[in-house]
């Protein structure tokens, strides 16, 4: 087996090992970078590996390589099986990096597409060894508490608005240095725990497991270098990767918390009605009709949807507010997709438009996205408006 020590010409970002009767060399990248698509080019050439792995999953290595992917989204399909939130999440983060991208001219993703190219070029195995992104989002967003959901999403929403100009190739190279990567996890780790440890922290034991079973006696696995780390701690421990792989269970508190809203509107309805005059309990109705159907219809609006989907929201609030099985958004986006159903271009040109905000909002298939979160997030807003209020009402 060749020393991996004697391997001549590989980049500096380049990490090897023995295992297991293999040689294994770890690339290090930054995800928009020009010099780690030069770094994968003189690594693939310098070690003629039997086995290229990249951090990607099947979807994200089927978007990238196939750019009207997007025309099989199935946006009814999204929608009913309440996806909207994290495919807008997804969007978002591929909105930031491909902004980030143009300024640096180069395209999201480029070196692991690079090295997935040389693979198939010289005949190399190639594994895709990162988990599926929609598990890792589901997993990344059930550890987390309310106010931490909405920092987050707060977070993501205002990377729409970063043009990326602020960042330098220099800036982008200096992230491939592990203790500067390091601080930035531990900076994130602080303000979302939750969040380092499903995106980053399980995904380096994923990965290590991954290229661990990678076959062949030469890998080259090219990975964000903030992995690197994480992989060099896991890789020589064998792991089940079958917890990685399931969504963490539901607490009872949160399969119960969710009724206890409309529970809790009901009873002060009910009190109401019998310890004050009825009216009290009519006005309180209204209250809560209004409010509900009010705020929804605003985070409709504010999501540009079509008249007859900000009046959907308005309509469905005040009922679906007291049923968490279905939401104002949801019935709000189906509405908007069957007025405005999004043509094949729309979906053609999407990986473009995620490049500006205003090509990024204007495009009809995020526009659905939107008229979903913005109504629930309308509808969230109304009931907590209108319950203290009713309450206060009747207590009277």
């Amino acid at each position: 087996m060749p020393d991996p020590a004697a391997t001549p010409a590989l980049p500096s970002s380049v990490v090897s090992l023995d295992l297991e009767g293999k040689s294994v060399f770890l690339l290090g990248t930054a995800h928009v970078s020009r010099q780690s698509v030069d770094d994968v080019r003189a690594a693939a050439a310098a070690l003629a590996p039997d086995t290229v792995a990249v951090e990607l999953c099947e979807p994200r290595y089927r978007s990238l390589s196939d750019p009207n992917a997007w025309r099989d989204t199935d946006l009814f399909k999204v929608v009913r099986q309440k996806k909207t939130t994290f495919l807008l999440a997804q969007l978002a983060m591929q909105a930031f990096y491909r902004r980030v991208g143009k300024h640096l001219e180069t395209e999201p993703g480029a070196e692991m597409m690079e090295a997935a190219r040389i693979a198939n070029a010289t005949g190399a195995r190639l594994e895709l060894v990162d988990r599926r992104i929609d598990l890792t989002l589901k997993r990344v967003w059930a550890a987390l508490g309310f106010w931490q959901k909405t920092k987050l999403a707060g977070l993501l929403l205002s990377s729409l608005f970063s043009s990326g100009d602020e960042v330098s190739a220099e800036d982008v190279e200096n992230l491939k240095q592990s203790d500067q990567l390091e601080s930035a996890m531990t900076e994130l780790g602080r303000a979302f725990p939750g969040v380092k440890s499903r995106l980053m922290d399980e995904r380096d034991q994923y990965l290590a497991e991954k290229i661990r079973r990678a076959p062949g006696t030469r890998v080259l696995a090219v990975v964000g270098a903030g992995h690197v780390p994480g992989i060099l701690r896991n890789i020589r421990a064998p792991r089940d990767l079958a917890p990685l792989e399931a969504l963490p269970p539901r607490s009872r508190w949160s399969r119960v918390w969710p009724w206890l809203i409309p529970l809790a509107v009901l009873a002060i309805l009910v009190l109401g009605f019998f310890r004050r005059d009825p009216s009290v309990a009519v006005h309180s109705v209204l209250v809560w009709t209004l409010v509900n159907a009010v705020s929804a219809a605003i985070g409709a609006i504010a999501a540009l949807a079509h008249p007859l989907a900000v009046l959907a929201a308005a309509v469905a609030a005040p009922i679906t507010s007291l049923n968490p099985a279905i939401a104002a958004g949801w019935v709000a986006g189906l509405v908007q997709v069957w007025i405005r159903p999004p043509a094949v271009r729309d979906f053609e040109t999407l990986p473009a438009d995620l490049e500006t905000f205003r090509t990024f909002f204007r495009n009809p298939v995020v526009r659905v996205l939107l008229v979903v979160a913005l109504a629930n997030l309308g509808s969230a807003l109304g009931t907590w408006i209108a319950l203290p209020w009713i309450a206060a009402l009747c207590a009277s």
